[in-house]
């Protein structure tokens, strides 16, 4: 089976159907399939690429050529174009992105389509295509020019909302540089409209000294995002609806039992959890932000990490001995969409290339991949 999946709205489920595992594929045991992977590694050469996202699980991961957080992964594809064939272990719209960013004779290949991300399917273009309509009909000055709003979306979105930001005078953003970002649209903006994560946008905003009062929450599913005219008048920020999953888990009771049992312990947790915990953490940052910190913190030190559990496990088993790593969930969140990537998929999808067969390719059409590049091009070249 050979699929080119354009950046279109799809059915992952349906996609799941289609795309089953041949039975050979799910009896062989863990020792035959690192081998026959390393092998197709081997045969394939320098023409792969294996890109693995933090979140991905270990008996994957340990197959990656490079490891990372989505924005780094595809910009690592981009600049080494001898690299034809680009296999992201990651989910949907990182895909994309790689596409995006990459040369036209690379192709990137999801080891499993059914992989996507929750936060990203909370934003869909029909939505933000009534969305725009409806801010200019809350306040006819957009449209005469005197007022003016700017879109911003997390890169954690589908390539048909990252086109739409850069055919309308916006940016990217990455949980690392969404203040900077911010700082840039505000110079060019009276308004910023944010998403699909609110809770990046809002905790952003609130550590840049924009108060809460000062933005309004836009729901996709009502009227007019259920904002009033008087409330939107008044907004420097519109934050779309949507959420992340696993980081919307952790809160502040959980932050509470951990101080109760390590009372000199540090708290430190992503930007996409609630602003309560937020305002509970001791650090708050990106992906790379909490590995630097807690990798560079005094001996003795003790941590509560709020961010996806395979990151955290490999953070603990990463750092010196005399210091202790651990989930601020006692359970651990996972993130279950990136978990649909195993072992199995990607043996598939390698013996498709050995054997001549591009399985599982990521296509984002023009002109949304042209619009998708201008706004992740104007994130590049806006520094902190």
């Amino acid at each position: 089976m050979s699929l080119v999946q354009p950046a279109a709205e799809f059915d992952r489920a349906e996609l799941a159907k289609r795309q089953l595992l041949p039975a050979n594929y799910l009896r062989l045991d863990d020792e035959e399939m690192d081998r026959r992977i390393t092998e197709a590694k081997c045969a394939l050469g320098s023409r792969l690429l294996i890109l693995g996202h933090h979140y991905q699980r270990d008996e994957v991961i340990k197959f990656a050529d490079v490891t990372g957080d989505s924005l780094k992964l595809s910009q690592y594809a981009a600049s080494h174009q001898q690299a034809e064939f680009v296999v992201f272990c990651g989910v949907h719209f990182m895909a994309e992105s790689a596409n995006v960013l990459g040369a036209a004779h690379q192709k990137v290949m999801l080891p499993d389509l059914a992989a996507g991300c929750s936060m990203a399917d909370m934003a869909a273009i029909d939505q933000l295509e009534t969305c725009w309509d409806e801010m200019y009909e809350l306040d006819p000055r957009l449209a005469s020019g005197a007022s003016s709003i700017t879109p911003i979306t997390y890169i954690n979105s589908a390539a048909a909302i990252k086109g739409f930001c850069g055919s309308h005078n916006g940016f990217v953003c990455t949980s690392s540089n969404a203040s900077a970002i911010m700082a840039r649209a505000w110079d060019r903006a009276d308004r910023i409209l944010m998403l699909p994560d609110q809770h990046l946008g809002r905790n952003t905003a609130f550590r840049m000294g924009v108060p809460l009062d000062e933005m309004v929450l836009w729901d996709p599913d009502l009227p007019q995002g259920g904002v009033s005219a008087a409330d939107f008048a008044r907004a420097r920020l519109v934050l779309w609806k949507g959420h992340c999953s696993v980081h919307t888990r952790f809160s502040v009771a959980q932050v509470e039992r951990f101080r109760t049992v390590h009372p000199s312990g540090k708290v430190i947790v992503h930007p996409e959890c609630t602003f309560e915990v937020m305002q509970a953490a001791d650090e708050v940052g990106s992906t790379d932000f909490i590995i630097r910190t807690v990798k560079a913190s005094a001996p003795g030190s003790v941590w509560a990490v709020g961010t996806e559990i395979h990151l955290v496990d490999r953070l603990a088993a990463g750092v010196a001995p005399d210091r202790l790593v651990m989930t601020l969930d006692s359970v651990g969140c996972l993130c279950s969409t990136m978990f649909r990537i195993s072992p199995n998929h990607l043996l598939w999808t390698l013996d498709g290339l050995v054997a001549g067969e591009v399985r599982n390719q990521i296509v984002v059409p023009e002109p949304t991949r042209t619009n998708a590049r201008v706004a992740l091009n104007r994130m590049l070249e806006c520094r902190p």
